[in-house]
């Protein structure tokens, strides 16, 4: 589908905030454009980061979305709820869903995001009482079943594992958090850092497990979860499983378009698939980063949201680079959590250098690429990010001074 003087079509599958955002984004560059946005879920954009507020009961559902059905028909943009892509025609430019036909497009952007990771052991399928947390149906649903529960396991070392068991927690629920590694994110923080975040939890009653995993569940006569059993031999009693095992990207409606993909869809850092007009951003995006050399791939909110500014440009024909310097803030039980910039999951061969203040409250780590600041992991006092954000920012080298400064907690 070339070109032509007739107005443009773009297609997005995926109206998280990367989708919506290039939406809105190409509604300001092209006033004539037809817009279609696809989304899976029922709802318009609703603001995923206040997810935990609404599992704790702190904020209501209805308070978390930020775009209205109204303002898709406002802006002209065309939103399908309830909506699966089942096949993409590169070579025809041609989106096929399965409820609403197909549509040809002269750009297409993927954002699809990712998918939670199942538990798979003997006796999760069909067990009630087991959940994953990623959307508002999710949050909701987990939200009535932690009314009626007295004892629940978190398994994972995930942000959302975390989200999860402070969640439990906040309601009274007796929690278990069980970590197969040696401490949470342990790609991120060292053996300080976990323990600083084991003491946090336990400070707030939850009972941890290290260094074993769920192998099977088990269920009542009515279908109910009643206990787990666990690689060490151990048999935990529970009326409620929370699993934070990470993701799975959704690349699956790229079977046999061509399009470049690894564990997400790869780009570069235009945004642009290895297929002409193909474009992929948010989470699902495995983006050339041009602060590393090499490929990136961030599950933040902010990120997301850049991304879909940055492919919006490039899809009304701009040539942006992505520059961005992600980050993502969290509580941590009673303290608070800040990620920065790359993380050694994204680059194992980094440096990194990390100090603990104990009597303060205070953590950091920074993690160095080729002498220049790339990321930083802080928990208690947080306000230090913006400095670092700035330094990431420079791609100076650092000297030993100014490392020993951001490290003095």
């Amino acid at each position: 589908m070339g070109d032509t003087d007739a107005p443009r079509t773009f297609v997005i599958i995926g109206n998280g905030v990367a989708g919506t955002t290039a939406a809105e984004t190409l509604r300001k560059g092209d006033a004539t454009a037809r817009i279609i946005l696809i989304g899976d879920e029922p709802h318009p954009l609703y603001n995923r980061v206040a997810l935990p507020k609404v599992l704790k009961g702190i904020t209501a559902p209805e308070r978390t979305f930020i775009k209205t059905l109204a303002w898709h028909t406002d802006n002209n943009v065309e939103l399908l709820l309830n909506t699966t892509v089942v096949r993409i025609d590169p070579e025809r430019q041609l989106v096929e869903t399965d409820t609403h036909g197909a549509f040809t497009y002269h750009r297409l952007l993927v954002a699809t995001g990712g998918t939670p990771n199942l538990l798979n052991v003997d006796g999760a399928r069909g067990t009630k009482g087991i959940y994953h947390f990623q959307t508002l149906d999710d949050t909701t649903t987990i939200l009535d079943r932690i009314r009626k529960s007295k004892h629940a396991i978190v398994t994972g070392g995930s942000f959302i594992a975390y989200e999860l068991t402070e969640g439990f927690r906040h309601h009274g629920v007796r929690t278990t958090w069980m970590i197969r590694g040696t401490r949470f994110l342990h790609r991120i923080l060292d053996a300080e850092g976990g323990a600083f975040v084991d003491r946090l939890a336990k400070a707030v009653g939850v009972e941890t497990v290290y260094e074993d995993e769920i192998t099977s569940v088990n269920a009542g006569a009515d279908g109910e979860i009643s206990s787990v059993n666990c690689r060490s031999g151990a048999i935990i009693d529970c009326d409620l499983l929370g699993a934070g095992l990470g993701l799975r990207m959704r690349i699956e409606c790229l079977r046999d378009t061509g399009v470049k993909v690894n564990r997400g869809i790869v780009t570069n850092e235009f945004l642009e698939t290895s297929v002409p007009n193909i474009y992929a951003a948010g989470d699902v995006a495995e983006f050339f980063d041009v602060s590393i050399g090499t490929h990136n791939q961030m599950g933040t909110w902010n990120n997301a949201g850049s991304h879909g500014k940055t492919a919006g440009a490039n899809m009304l024909g701009a040539r942006q680079e992505y520059r961005e310097v992600p980050y993502y803030t969290s509580t941590m039980f009673d303290s608070q959590m800040a990620a920065i910039g790359i993380m050694p999951e994204s680059v194992p061969t980094m440096e990194a250098l990390g100090r603990m203040n104990e009597e303060r409250g205070v953590y950091r780590r920074l993690f160095f690429h080729e002498g220049r600041l790339a990321g930083a992991a802080l928990i208690g006092d947080i306000r230090i990010r913006r400095q670092l954000m700035d330094m990431i920012r420079s791609q100076r080298q650092v000297s030993n001074a100014e490392r020993e400064q951001f490290l003095t907690v």
